[in-house]
């Protein structure tokens, strides 16, 4: 199953609705429309001719471990050493280490492309450009020095190790421990599971950052350090000097991304450099956690574009039936199912949610490139939260809606969507795992409620709803967009009472966070999706009002929209509905109950 990157659409996102060249006159880097362009076609070759036809063996191969070296599979090695050949490794990477300083706004679309071309490729270099912006913010002069050009450049990948047999959303319960020795290094000693491309044959060394105890560390979350503690100790020259005390001790056997090594990681009093201060290394991991949540995003927007192609291309092409108001094409045998109004449904769910979250990612890296760009120090700030509010929805939303759109693609195929040489079920095995790492989406959602909604009284939010509320305002100007208008403008207000139900109830009982935050999640992120794709449809008109030599892409867009509001927004009635039932019900039955 082939994949081309879908630029016109990409190009929509980000010139049209987010104007990318004057948000990159803005932070300073010097971009403008034609190179942006130039660097997503370049992208689209590289993830359509080099990544994607290694997709398939990949899962039939997958990496495989003997004497501790893990061997990727065929074609990796090469497709890696192009991906840091021609830059693309340093694409987001500060300029003083030799990286290029793209914005998110730009770099997710060729990240997508990544993510739908192989995910179990881009697995390999999934975690670098965090681990990169962590050693960045927190990692001293010495270490930056020695680490830093090497993984941006990409010669050098990083890693997260975070989870333990005993410890995984808890970390509470992790038992690493970090020795400090006299020359300032610790020794670090313990075991991590599930570490992604823990071990592996594409770059030439790898430095993980590990979260581990000090001796005299406090209990609990409060007690975590985060150490950079590198399979190679770097060498003055910048080479890779001693191989470390660390090993790789298993990888695991996946339900998807076969292709990728997930690793038991054995650090046996390694030797590493405390990043930031001590007992503060849960702070200086989410730094590089929430650019990791906002690539696992990505990781489900890539695989439901791909799914979403393959599942169009079959329904052309394949002949069954006849359309129920007769022949469609009388000349064959049978029409093709793109005719079928069930199809169609299908297809278009696929389509708007894919278009959709494409949006809402790109309104995510916005907020983060003004996070850590904006010349003014009160934007940054702002940024900041609104960057802080919108992961948790780019993170479980997006995985969610790969996942379904996935098993669509399946359904779109039928019983040849089952059949692993057609590549849709592939997609649906890979997708699952994006609900789990990197904080499950029941963790995101809490996440939500905690520390966004119950942090600051729902303000955030708030002023959210109230800028979609003024693009409902806006477009309800145009009588071919009212219509659209008036449905969002219903659901915001419905939003905003909602909230203010959500916030008291969570106050009055605990059980109610837990209780409420998926489905409130969930329709949040159907009516925000709703208020992008009414943007969306007053783009495309104020396009076709002005005779667009693109007409059909923008009638394209207004259908999208109509489809949207009109049949996958209703959902949130649906979470509404389930969350306002309380927590009573969940906690009711006796645990000794649930089975007899």
């Amino acid at each position: 199953m082939s994949y081309q990157a879908p630029l016109r659409d990409m190009r929509f996102v980000i010139h049209e609705l987010f104007d990318a060249t004057a948000h990159c006159e803005l932070l300073g880097n010097g971009l403008d429309r034609e190179l942006i362009d130039g660097v997503l076609e370049e992208g689209a070759r590289y993830t359509g001719e080099v990544v994607a036809p290694l997709n398939r063996n990949s899962d039939e191969q997958g990496a495989t471990l003997h004497d501790g070296e893990v061997t990727t599979p065929d074609g990796f090695r090469e497709a890696y050493k192009q991906y840091c050949d021609n830059g693309w490794a340093s694409m987001t990477g500060p300029v003083e280490f030799g990286g290029q300083g793209f914005p998110q706004l730009v770099a997710a679309n060729f990240h997508e492309m990544l993510m739908a071309a192989s995910l179990s490729f881009r697995v390999y270099s999934g975690l670098t450009e965090g681990a990169v912006l962590a050693l960045y913010k927190h990692g001293s002069a010495e270490l930056q020095r020695d680490y830093l050009a090497k993984m941006v450049s990409g010669v050098w990948t990083g890693t997260m190790c975070l989870t333990e047999p005993q410890a995984g959303t808890d970390l509470a319960l992790l038992r690493t421990r970090a020795e400090p020795q006299a020359d300032g290094s610790y020794q670090v000693s313990g075991s991590k599971i599930f570490i992604s491309g823990g071990e592996q044959d594409l770059s030439e060394n790898i430095v993980h950052l590990v979260l581990a105890r000090l001796p005299d560390a406090p209990a609990g979350v409060k007690g975590i350090s985060l150490f950079l503690v590198p399979k190679f100790i770097a060498n003055p020259d910048g080479t890779p000097g001693a191989r470390n005390a660390l090993s790789c001790g298993a990888i695991e056997h996946k339900m998807g991304i076969k292709g990728a090594s997930t690793c038991v990681m054995n650090f046996d009093g390694a030797t590493g450099w405390l990043l930031g201060n001590a007992n503060q290394g849960l702070a200086c991991m989410f730094t590089m956690m929430n650019d990791a949540r906002f690539q696992v995003g990505l990781q489900g927007l890539g695989i439901a574009e791909r799914s979403f192609q393959g599942a169009l291309a079959y329904a052309r092409e394949r002949l069954q039936s006849r359309a129920l108001t007769g022949p469609a094409q009388p000349q064959k045998p049978a029409d093709p199912i793109i005719v079928h109004p069930d199809v169609r449904r299908m297809l278009l769910t696929q389509k708007t949610l894919t278009e959709g979250s494409r949006m809402l990612a790109a309104l995510c890296a916005r907020e983060l490139d003004l996070e850590h760009g904006h010349p003014d120090a009160e934007a940054r700030k702002a940024a900041s939260k609104r960057a802080a509010l919108l992961i948790p929805f780019v993170k479980s939303f997006l995985t969610d809606m790969g996942q379904e759109v996935a098993s669509l693609g399946v359904q779109v195929y039928g019983g040849h969507g089952f059949i692993r040489e057609w590549g849709m079920e592939q997609l649906m095995r890979d997708s699952r795992i994006t609900q789990i790492y990197e904080g499950t989406n029941g963790i995101q959602a809490l996440d939500l409620i905690r520390r966004k909604l119950l942090g600051d009284g729902g303000a955030e939010l708030t002023a959210l709803i109230g800028e979609l509320a003024a693009v409902a305002e806006t477009q309800a100007a145009q009588p071919a967009l009212a219509g659209m208008a008036e449905t969002l403008r219903q659901r915001l207000l419905e939003w905003r009472v909602l909230t203010a139900e959500v916030i008291a109830a969570c106050q009055r009982d605990p059980q109610e966070i837990g209780a409420v935050s998926v489905d409130f999640l969930q329709y949040s992120a159907y009516v925000l999706l709703g208020g992008l794709w009414l943007q969306a449809a007053g783009v495309a008109q104020k396009a076709l009002d002005a005779g667009s030599g693109e007409a059909d892409f923008y009638r394209a867009k207004l259908a999208s929209a109509d489809f949207y509001l009109r049949r996958i927004l209703p959902r949130a009635s649906m979470h509404r509905e389930a969350l306002l039932g309380g927590a009573g019900c969940l906690m009711a039955l006796d645990e000794a109950h649930f089975a007899f």
